[in-house]
């Protein structure tokens, strides 16, 4: 049974750092392209971040360049996403999703071709 598990949300002032991490189960970490997508109230779930199963490349949201890293170490399952210069913006529900290499191919912003999502933390940034 795959399950990916989120910890790190919190409240925060603007300005300030988060960083969130996703431990993964069930599943063979390194055939995984791993990403964050966040939802905020009334709106769409949207991209943040990405990083491939292959060769590391990292993918990220226009909005979140510069300020945001994702990271991963695949000896421990885990994922993670530094969050710095954090505006009130920034506030929504992140995910943790996995996605299966596929033949090779991956598809790191597309959030309908991902396998597997993580249940969420909320992230609150004060002005």
């Amino acid at each position: 049974q795959v399950q990916l598990v989120e910890s790190g949300g919190g409240l925060v002032q603007a300005g300030g750092s988060l960083r969130l991490s996703c431990a993964a189960s069930g599943l063979t970490f390194s055939r995984y392209t791993m990403g964050w997508f966040r939802q905020a109230p009334g709106k769409e779930r949207e991209f943040v971040a990405a990083m491939s199963w292959s060769d590391g490349s990292t993918y990220y949201a226009d909005s979140v360049k510069v300020r945001f890293t994702i990271s991963r170490d695949n000896a421990k399952n885990m994922v993670a996403l530094q969050m710095n210069s954090l505006k009130p913006e920034d506030t929504a529900v992140y995910y943790c999703a996995a996605q299966y290499f596929n033949n090779g191919r991956y598809y790191p912003k597309a959030l309908n071709r991902y396998d597997y999502w993580g249940q969420g933390t909320q992230v609150t940034v004060s002005s």
